[in-house]
């Protein structure tokens, strides 16, 4: 197919597409591969001699990629207003490959080989920190570049799609870290008199000595094919015409949209972004403020300590293999995520998102009341940690990351995600650093129980306020372009 027909090329939609989802596949693949490494991690890091490897320091070492996340989606806006979306794409797979590589052997120049320090401990978590400014800012751009190539009709199944590589980014290291740990016992690790005890220390020493570093270096090989795909694409063109390059803006619109469509669109773009940008609160703070609780609402539901901590949340269970679980909870994410893209541009934004923050507040509930009462199958909390995670993937999964892609004005679209972004990553850093201790919270005769209960009721009642806030504030962007956006917040 011609790429200058008059409706545009598909075929070249398609292609830059997909080269930007891979972007969110690296997302998914970087915040994820410590869902399997972690264990191994922990009694790595055990054995140090010269300071204690205490649950806290595990919490922010397993969450230390998030730090990195809030810094990178900080400084996206800066980033994507200065390089351009598409040479930040490329940053950030670089800083991917160099933190997969550092990770898997962060005594790189420095460091005795096997020996856990404390100092080495910084090391690895400062390589933890330079792949997360790389997630940081494929967050944040990766969804902006899509929006800002795709028609507005199949714009939000198109950023959808991102999600999907975000999802489907952590079902492939949950399987290449099913398939590193192959027939190696994972550590068992145990609370003994207020210390964690490694207690199969012969069973498990591949995984803490091998497996873990085998996890976190797997990430080079997509890490480096993203990094040269990128130079493929093309700048968008909304970024091209804010600089004043109207030609090549037009020849990547034309290819996309057809000539006459093509034209229409670039007029359209040059009436709403006379200059490259505006003030943050020109539209007024209520755009703002929506952005960022939608960011602190995706986070704060807790997803991502079922994400992150799934074999662990399994393994306490007591059904079967937690590696096998977690991976079957990846199949189901990738098909609701599906869901979501599918039915975007025919439900709406809004509606999604009401629908699945009801839904994981019934699985947080399930899983909430199964650890108050004495006895319950186990297939049942199970069930409800799948039914949370699904209901997830079909609303504030995709959906969140369309609407913080559509919702502002095109003049201060960089410098808005990228405090949405930070704001997303900040509680996401907080949801999963406090989790595990807040997991294994113990109270009298329940015993951890009551920390299992307590977290999982906490989520659920902040899924049900972030229902009731989606339905008083967010507008529908549905079958809307980017610079009817602008029009409407001028109008409030």
């Amino acid at each position: 197919m011609s790429n200058t027909t008059a409706n545009g090329s598909r075929a070249y939609l398609f292609s830059i597409v997909s080269i930007a989802v891979i972007g969110g596949l690296l997302f998914g693949y970087d915040t994820a591969v410590i869902s399997g490494a972690e264990k191994g991690l922990q009694a790595f890091f055990m054995g140090a001699t010269d300071f204690t490897y205490t649950d806290a320091i595990h919490g922010i070492t397993s969450s230390s990629a998030l730090i990195g996340c809030i810094i990178g989606s900080a400084l996206s806006g800066f980033f994507a207003s200065t390089l351009g979306r598409k040479r930040s794409l490329f940053l950030a797979g670089i800083l991917f490959f160099l933190s997969a590589l550092g990770s898997y052997r962060p005594e790189f120049l420095f460091f005795s080989y096997g020996e856990p320090t404390f100092s080495l401990l910084i090391a690895f978590n400062l390589y933890r920190v330079l792949g997360g400014i790389g997630v940081g800012l494929a967050s944040a751009i990766c969804p902006m570049y899509i929006a800002e190539v795709a028609p507005s009709n199949i714009r939000g199944t198109l950023v959808s799609w991102n999600q999907f590589a975000i999802i489907f980014g952590q079902l492939v290291v949950y399987f290449v870290n099913f398939l590193i740990l192959g027939a190696h016992d994972n550590p068992l690790i145990k609370m003994v008199d207020g210390v964690n005890k490694l207690m199969n220390p012969e069973a498990a020493q591949w995984t803490v000595e091998t497996g873990w570093r085998l996890m976190f270096g797997s990430e080079a090989w997509p890490a480096g094919l993203f990094t040269l795909l990128v130079l493929c694409i093309p700048e968008t063109p909304r970024y091209l015409a804010m600089c004043g390059r109207d030609e090549k803006a037009m020849l990547v619109l034309s290819k996309v949209n057809g000539v006459s469509k093509a034209a229409e669109i670039l007029a359209d773009i040059k009436a709403t972004a006379k200059q490259k940008t505006e003030k943050l609160f020109t539209y007024g703070w209520m755009v703002i403020f929506i952005g960022i609780m939608l960011s602190v609402f995706q986070q704060a539901v807790g997803i991502n300590a079922v994400l992150y901590f799934a074999p662990r949340i399994f393994e306490s269970m007591n059904m079967g293999d937690p590696m096998v679980q977690t991976m079957i909870m990846g199949i189901v994410n990738i098909l609701f995520t599906l869901l979501a893209i599918f039915t975007v541009e025919k439900w709406g934004r809004k509606p999604l998102l009401i629908t699945g923050s009801l839904g994981m507040a019934v699985g947080a509930a399930g899983v909430a009341i199964s650890n108050l009462l004495v006895s319950v199958h186990p297939l049942v909390p199970v069930i409800s940690i799948m039914v949370y995670s699904a209901a997830f993937m079909m609303s504030w999964g995709p959906i969140c990351w369309v609407l913080i892609a559509e919702i502002f004005p095109n003049t201060i679209r960089g410098a808005a995600v990228a405090i949405a972004v930070a704001f997303q990553w900040i509680f996401n850093f907080i949801v999963s650093s406090t989790f595990v201790p807040m997991y294994n919270m113990q109270l009298g005769d329940m015993g951890d129980k009551f920390g299992h209960m307590f977290a999982y009721a906490l989520y659920g009642i902040i899924c049900l306020v972030a229902a009731v806030f989606v339905w008083k504030l967010v507008p529908e962007t549905k079958g809307k372009t980017l610079e009817d956006m602008t029009k409407l917040w001028k109008k409030k």
